[in-house]
């Protein structure tokens, strides 16, 4: 199903199109119907299936249609980790582009100025508000937020944030909340906490379970352990010979991406970037050179890479490890495409050891590893169920971001 056959607002397929997301996926094409009639929902459904955008445009689609508070919060979306709420953030910021929406990340660290900013937010009101539940706790316990308006409650990754220890959190939040909303959940399993869970917070749901399918097995996967200073040198290993074919370089940060692409373009590569800070006719120029031949190396976002469908890529480079196997698959699938054979290589880090490893575990595999030369020096050990544990104790620390006007809007966004 395409998604303009879905009946969604002129902005959010605006958005949408932008976004080159074109065809649905399954969870999409069964959820987003269920939420714009305004129905809880129980979602099983593994990463890898679409299910940010599942939830993300039937709730702007909502938000453009009926009527709410401008001066009220009108939807959380609860997160286990900073990290996740950056990226359901990040999403929001490219598919409301052309709506008048605003939303607020509100997850731990920073400086004071982080703080104020989102405390802010909650006081004066934002239509969505993207948080973990550690941080939300600590700023509906420090200051008089008034959540009379919550229309929308959606809980993602929702078995990950019950194995974290966020039950009290949660509820405590839920309690917090109007009783007539509507409430939504996804989660990859359904253990019997989540089963309680949904008989306290939802009402009635109607339940989607969807399988998820893996990469291709045309693609060679492989993955270098290394320091996070040494991905540079990695780079200029692996782009030391004369490039054949075209190749795409991911990171999930655009600052990251201009980065990068300034750095190869130093190195004298034919390199372009694409983030969503492009207008929509410089990224449809940056795939036609892309396309065509006069760029060889393509450094992108997840957020603008769906209409990236190109056949003679040759290899797909992760330059960070993705969230979860949902971007880590549609990454490597630009690869190996029309029967040819393609090549994924993922450079991972040492606090990145724990998110590859829940990728080799949904994947049921164990990716190669390749060693490091000897002139790029060695790396750390693999070793990542030590990271896991340390990625749980910082989870609430982070980054804000700043909280901006959205152009012609006179609103603010995330």
């Amino acid at each position: 199903m395409r998604f303009d056959e879905l009946n969604l607002d002129e902005s959010v397929l605006m958005g949408v199109d932008a976004m080159n997301f074109k065809e649905t996926t399954p969870i999409q094409e069964q959820t987003i119907p269920i939420i714009m009639e305004g129905k809880d929902l129980i979602a099983c459904a593994q990463t890898g299936t679409g299910k940010t955008a599942a939830y993300i445009l039937p709730l702007l689609h909502k938000l453009m249609t009926v009527k709410h508070s401008d001066k009220l919060v009108n939807a959380i979306i609860m997160a286990p980790t900073r990290e996740l709420a950056q990226q359901i953030d990040m999403q929001f910021e490219g598919f409301s582009y052309f709506a008048p929406v605003s939303t607020l990340a509100v997850y731990g660290g920073g400086d004071g100025m982080t703080w104020d900013i989102q405390k802010n937010g909650l006081l004066n009101g934002v239509d969505i508000i993207v948080a973990t539940p550690g941080r939300l706790i600590t700023m509906l316990e420090m200051h008089p937020v008034d959540l009379s308006g919550v229309q929308y409650f959606i809980l993602d990754e929702a078995d990950r944030m019950l194995d974290m220890g966020f039950y009290d959190d949660i509820m405590k939040i839920v309690k917090k909340l109007p009783e007539k909303r509507q409430s939504i959940m996804f989660s990859a399993t359904m253990p019997p906490k989540i089963q309680e869970l949904t008989k306290k917070i939802l009402h009635h749901p109607e339940i989607i379970k969807i399988a998820v399918s893996k990469p291709n097995d045309a693609i060679m996967q492989a993955a270098y352990i290394c320091h996070e200073g040494q991905k540079m040198a990695l780079i200029r290993e692996l782009f030391s010979t004369p490039i054949k074919s075209k190749n795409i370089i991911f990171s999930s940060s655009k600052l990251k991406v201009k980065d990068l692409a300034h750095t190869l373009k130093m190195m004298k590569f034919s390199v372009a970037a694409m983030h969503s800070d492009l207008e929509q006719p410089e990224r449809e120029q940056v795939l036609r050179d892309f396309k065509n031949g006069k760029i060889s190396i393509l450094v992108a976002t997840d957020i603008v890479a769906r209409g990236i469908d190109i056949e003679d890529i040759g290899m797909v480079l992760n330059y960070d490890v993705p969230h979860d196997a949902e971007d880590y698959i549609h990454r490597i699938g630009r690869t190996a495409r029309a029967g040819a054979d393609g090549l994924a290589v993922t450079f991972v880090s040492e606090r990145e050891q724990g998110k590859f490893h829940r990728i080799e575990q949904f994947l049921e595999r164990t990716i190669y590893k390749i060693p490091l030369s000897p002139e790029i020096g060695e790396g750390p050990k693999y070793n990542p169920k030590a990271f896991e544990r340390q990625e749980e104790k910082q989870v609430f620390r982070g980054k804000g971001r700043n909280w901006k006007r959205k152009p012609g809007t006179g609103k603010k966004n995330g």
